[in-house]
């Protein structure tokens, strides 16, 4: 893979040992605390491939619930999750499967409350570097790095460019931009990572758009 700097290898200001078990863990899960929009009730954590084998000697179970505990990397709190998490009255499940999937580094969160339930799978690549893979059932790629936009709409007819058009007279520039349906006219989801932060009137503005059923704002 392609490095975009030298922390991209040597990885962020972490608490130890690992920046791909530890560190990457951490941050798939704030990214999924982030996405939940609180603290959930329950975290039911599936752990896969190296995850699954070496996730209490690397820490990657602390990490993953520090992070949903909206942690971050170098917080001094992370070994101390699990009793943080049970103090809080957060239910944490930890699950091993067998499943091969396609990243050795993957774990797949499942957060609830009384109102919802999100489920979201990540991958970490190396060096904190993290994507989320899976929200929800849809296929995506979100690296948590950027400000970002998520939007389910209706597929139908043009929405894309009716979300595209708000950005552009905010001036807002789009570095990445992906749509994934679960079937053809059903549910859509659109991600977008762009380069400036998005405000509040733009996510009212989105909201407001004919066929948009949800925007949800990636913390920068």
């Amino acid at each position: 893979m392609k490095y975009r700097s030298a922390f991209d290898i040597i990885g962020p200001v972490m608490i130890g040992p690992s920046s791909s078990h530890t560190a990457g863990a951490a941050r798939i899960g704030r990214v999924a605390r982030t996405l939940f929009g609180k603290q959930p009730n329950k975290a039911i954590i599936s752990l896969y491939g190296s995850f699954a084998k070496t996730y209490r000697g690397h820490g990657t179970d602390v990490a993953v619930v520090g992070g949903i505990l909206d942690f971050d990397t170098d917080d001094e709190r992370i070994p101390s999750s699990l009793t943080i998490a049970e103090e809080a009255g957060m239910e944490v499940t930890f699950t091993i499967e067998d499943t091969v999937m396609d990243h050795p580094n993957t774990v797949k969160i499942r957060l609830f409350d009384e109102e919802k339930e999100l489920e979201l799978v990540g991958i970490s690549i190396g060096g904190g570097t993290i994507e989320i893979t899976e929200l929800n059932t849809f296929k995506l790629k979100l690296s948590g790095e950027n400000p970002a936009i998520l939007v389910v709409h209706n597929d139908v007819f043009g929405i894309i460019s009716s979300v595209s058009t708000v950005l552009a007279n905010h001036e807002i520039n789009i570095g990445h931009m992906e749509v994934s349906r679960k079937e053809k006219g059903q549910m859509a989801l659109m991600v977008i990572e762009v380069d400036q932060k998005i405000k509040l009137e733009i996510m009212k503005e989105l909201e407001g758009l004919e066929n948009v059923l949800q925007v949800i704002k990636m913390v920068e």
